[in-house]
């Protein structure tokens, strides 16, 4: 169960990525899509971020890291979660 949910400026520290360049991974589908926290902030599940660095850890092509990223937000309804497709946090 997801117990930490991290911001935009955290998650762009831990991957690296701009702000343009993490929402043209989850464009593409190579990164999950934020929550939705409240009307204007959202965040991601800590678990989630850590199962996408762990997959480009391994090398995983972008297909496979796809499915990942299917599989993280296809699991957010076991914790009542829901994607958003904000385009900013």
């Amino acid at each position: 169960m997801p117990t930490r949910v991290l911001r935009l400026p955290q998650v762009l520290e831990r991957t690296g990525y701009s702000r343009s360049g993490l929402y043209a991974r989850i464009s593409a589908g190579l990164f999950p899509h934020p929550i939705a926290l409240g009307a204007r902030a959202s965040a991601w599940p800590e678990h989630e971020v850590e199962a996408v660095l762990a997959a480009q850890i391994r090398s995983v092509d972008e297909e496979e890291l796809r499915t990942v990223v299917s599989t993280l937000e296809g699991e957010r309804a076991n914790f009542g979660l829901t994607g958003t497709h904000a385009s900013a946090a």
